[in-house]
């Protein structure tokens, strides 16, 4: 998506801190967003905050090290509390990256250890050489490909899990039309649902939703998080936000209960879900 200005960023950081939200998640490779989140916190007692950022490019263990010493500069602070492998690395040995990851720990440089993008079966590789505490998969009402191994395996495994986008990238956020051009800065602008008749799908899709969050006094985005809160193994939901205003609404979907008809209502309704990749 387009980029935000720096003010903008840091007034978000300080109003999640400010309303409770203490989990902030970042990766070596968004941009700037370490050493913005990094000021944001500047002054700010640390121990409010869980920082949770991510090796993106080098898995070897001079990369993994590299790149965290790295992190702990931008961010302005000695250790951070959950480090990730943001993918998983064919070309790099998983035992590698692992025992790097243990010996930063065994530094109190890293708290715990988390995977992003990994199947169960990679997991399990990585947990041979040292525990892993949480996943970070992509997952929403319109991706749902976790539920039929990763959420049991965590689950099964006492691994937490962080879903991330939510809101599918927007489509689950209430404010897009069928008329929307995304910028060319806008990741969205080259993916395959946002364009034509499948995005317009998606878009009735996620009215019908908005009917069902109206009925529950929810807004479409708190119905979407509560929906992957109801479930015992998600540990946190990682919402994106582009406004200070959009800080507050989703500590709306905390607590949300739903019924078996509501549940069977949601699932009527995602049964007509485009079958159509998201980044593609």
């Amino acid at each position: 998506r387009g980029r935000m200005d720096e003010a903008t960023a840091i007034r978000i950081v300080r109003d999640c801190v400010a309303h409770g939200i203490t989990l902030i998640d970042t990766a070596q490779s968004y941009h700037t967003s370490e050493a913005v989140i990094g000021k944001a916190l500047r002054g700010l007692d640390r121990d409010r905050v869980f920082l949770a950022t991510k090796v993106s490019h080098d898995f070897s263990p001079a990369g993994v090290r590299a790149a965290l010493e790295a992190s702990l500069r931008q961010l302005g602070t000695d250790h951070v509390d959950l480090y990730q492998i943001h993918r998983w690395d064919a070309a790099t040995p998983i035992e590698a990256t692992m025992e790097a990851l243990a010996r930063l720990r065994e530094e109190g440089k890293i708290g715990w250890i988390g995977v992003s993008n990994f199947s169960p079966a990679q997991i399990d590789l990585a947990r041979r050489i040292a525990p892993v505490h949480s996943a970070q998969p992509l997952y929403s009402m319109f991706d749902r490909q976790i539920e039929a191994d990763l959420i049991p395996y965590c689950a099964r495994e006492g691994i937490g899990l962080l879903p991330y986008a939510p809101l599918a990238q927007g489509l689950l956020g209430g404010t897009l039309r069928p008329d929307r051009v995304f910028a060319p800065d806008d990741e969205r602008a080259r993916w395959r649902r946002f364009k034509g008749e499948t995005y317009a799908a998606y878009l009735r899709i996620a009215g019908r939703l908005a009917e069902v969050a109206a009925d529950k006094g929810l807004s479409l985005p708190q119905l979407a998080i509560a929906w992957l809160l109801r479930l015992e193994a998600i540990t946190c939901v990682l919402v994106g936000m582009g406004s200070p205003a959009q800080v507050e609404p989703p500590l709306g979907a905390v607590g949300v209960t739903f019924s078996a008809e509501e549940l069977a209502r949601i699932e009527a309704i995602l049964a007509d879900t485009p079958d159509v990749p998201i980044y593609t």
